[in-house]
């Protein structure tokens, strides 16, 4: 299972430029301006063939005139109580602070791995400054520059040092998984009632870490997976009703330790940015979906165009992934809230079809043909031969031709197309490989 780094600091010291360095893209926004960054980032990082999840939190701030200063804080300190490892982030040119001071405090008590990253130190000159951060008690600071990425391999290094080999938490049971996740209050804890409220005799519940997922054994009606419970991620003690209650930090262990993923959306509200966040982390993650509108019994017009209009405003925000069920229930009066699990269910078995080769080699050659690659530089592209691989963790296909490195995306998206039209991979994500004959 990943591990989560969090990168915290007080602000204009660089963390989203170091966050956009090491997830290599651009999903932090940069500015000179403080307060920049208010809500969590998060992305995948790799490094020597290890990924792992990273968080960008706001600048920590007090006293200041920002009226999410509070908020802003409250973000870091979930950002630095969910997180594995966190990195320090300091600026080299303005040395130690009064706010350095406090975050490093704040670090100390921790009893968590702290990497101290001593930032633009852009040329080697910079490094000799550095060690005037010895003064937090934090150990060794790392000089690096975020900006043009020197010494971004030592930490690096340093991080995976600091991960600790997790045991897999997964039930000896190979039973499917599926997790309910969502933005805050958008009914989670009451559908995970509605489903196993009643009958308690028949869950049983397989726990691992305080930050782990829970596993709550569903056998009743026909049915038998775990379902991965967020609300076991984080101790009731330490949370306040004012913070977002499962944030994208706690989702991130639900969607990795799931098979498939039931999104829960808001019918009151309609699609939001948190819930294409974490839609992003399922597609991230690879994940088969489920869509669930929650609250139907709350909105006004239930007729057959306005559940229309709904379905497609949500195909449009997730494309280009569509191929995906949306189910419209209430989890307070149990509308369909059992048809959701007969949707997973289904949809598991759809991420372990497997397609037999004489199949997809008479049905596909047969599509290409009449729908060939593009040319490029008068040369024609050939595909001679289709396959599916075995043992992957999602159906992945291999589409074998004279000149892969030609074959670009649109073509691929339509190989995708035309197999989900011939064979009912509805909600699963499918891997296209292009490789030379």
């Amino acid at each position: 299972m990943n591990n989560i780094v969090a990168i915290v600091g007080r602000p204009n010291v660089g963390k989203s430029t170091l966050f956009n360095r090491l997830t290599q893209s651009r999903m932090a926004i940069v500015d000179t301006e403080s307060g920049t960054t208010r809500d969590r980032q998060y992305g995948k990082a790799e490094w020597s063939g290890v990924e792992f999840s990273l968080i960008d939190t706001g600048g920590w701030v007090v006293n200041s005139e920002d009226i999410f200063e509070d908020e802003i804080n409250k973000q870091v300190q979930i950002g630095i109580e969910e997180a594995d490892v966190l990195l320090f982030v300091v600026d080299v040119l303005n040395g130690v602070t009064d706010l350095d001071d406090r975050v490093a405090s704040l670090l100390r008590r921790t009893n968590k791995p702290t990497l101290l990253v001593a930032n633009k130190a852009d040329t080697f000159e910079w490094h000799y400054a550095a060690a005037v951060f010895y003064a937090f008690g934090l150990g060794d600071p790392f000089p690096i520059s975020a900006i043009n990425g020197s010494g971004t391999g030592e930490l690096l290094d340093a991080i995976l040092a600091r991960f600790t080999t997790k045991e897999d938490t997964k039930p000896e049971e190979d039973l499917p998984r599926f997790s309910i996740v969502g933005r805050p209050n958008v009914g989670k804890s009451s559908l995970l009632n509605a489903l196993v409220g009643e009958e308690r005799a028949i869950v049983t519940e397989i726990a691992g870490t305080t930050r782990d997922s829970i596993y709550t054994r569903y056998c009743k009606f026909g049915f038998d997976f775990f379902l991965v419970d967020t609300a076991g991620i984080r101790k009731k003690g330490k949370v306040t009703e004012d913070i977002e209650y499962y944030s994208v930090l706690r989702s991130i262990r639900a969607i990795e330790n799931s098979d498939v993923c039931i999104l829960l959306l808001d019918a009151t509200r309609g699609i939001e940015g948190q819930d294409l966040n974490i839609f992003s982390l399922i597609q991230r993650n690879k994940k088969s979906l489920v869509v669930c509108v929650n609250k139907w019994d709350l909105t006004e017009e239930k007729t057959q165009k306005s559940i229309k209009f709904f379905e497609n405003t949500i195909r449009e925000r997730l494309s280009p992934f569509v191929d995906f069920p949306i189910i419209f229930t209430s989890a307070v009066t149990k509308q369909r809230i059992f048809k959701i699990l007969e949707t997973a269910a289904k949809i598991y078995k759809n991420r372990t079809t497997k397609v037999p080769t004489h199949q997809l080699n008479e049905i596909l050659l047969e599509e290409i043909e009449k729908y060939p690659p593009p040319a490029n530089k008068g040369k024609y592209i050939k595909i001679k031969y289709v396959t599916q691989l075995p043992n992957m963790q999602i159906p992945s296909f291999v589409f074998f031709c004279n000149l892969p490195q030609w074959v670009k995306e649109p073509y691929k998206r339509f190989l995708e197309n035309k197999i989900r039209s011939h064979w009912d991979f509805s909600g699963t994500p499918i891997n296209i490989f292009i490789r030379q004959k």
